[in-house]
């Protein structure tokens, strides 16, 4: 009897310690996976508004700062005015097609005291329409 007490004693505090450590763990994984989630929602999100700015910019009746102004709109009313600083469009040739090309650059999103920094760069492509 006395040698199982002096156990018991000896790993009074040692589940304490162990949920803390366990706690602690799958809380860092939570938050890596929000982190993925957010960075994955941003550039999905940024890539829908290049491409609305292409599609736009690619009509007979307007020009490249028409998809450029569009493509900020969009950013800014979906996500943030500070996505939206480094858009840029330009037209493009892929063999026998004209075709109008917005990229959006714009930093990674931080969740927690960690990011890995940098930035997201996507391109969105219409084809251009010809008067």
């Amino acid at each position: 009897m006395i040698a199982g007490r002096e156990r018991e004693d000896r790993e009074a505090g040692s589940a304490v310690a162990g949920f803390l450590l366990v706690s602690l763990l799958v809380t860092v994984m939570f938050l890596g996976l929000v982190q993925v989630a957010v960075v994955v929602h941003v550039r999905s999100m940024l890539i829908d508004c290049a491409a609305e700015g292409a599609r736009l910019a690619a009509r007979a009746d307007r020009g490249l700062t028409d998809g450029e102004d569009r493509a900020r709109e969009l950013i800014s009313a979906s996500l943030s005015p500070a996505y939206a600083e480094e858009v840029a469009a330009v037209y493009v040739s892929d063999g026998d097609l004209n075709l109008v090309q917005v990229q959006v650059s714009a930093p990674v999103p931080v969740i927690g005291l960690w990011s890995a920094g940098g930035s997201v760069t996507v391109t969105g492509h219409a084809l251009r329409e010809m008067p």
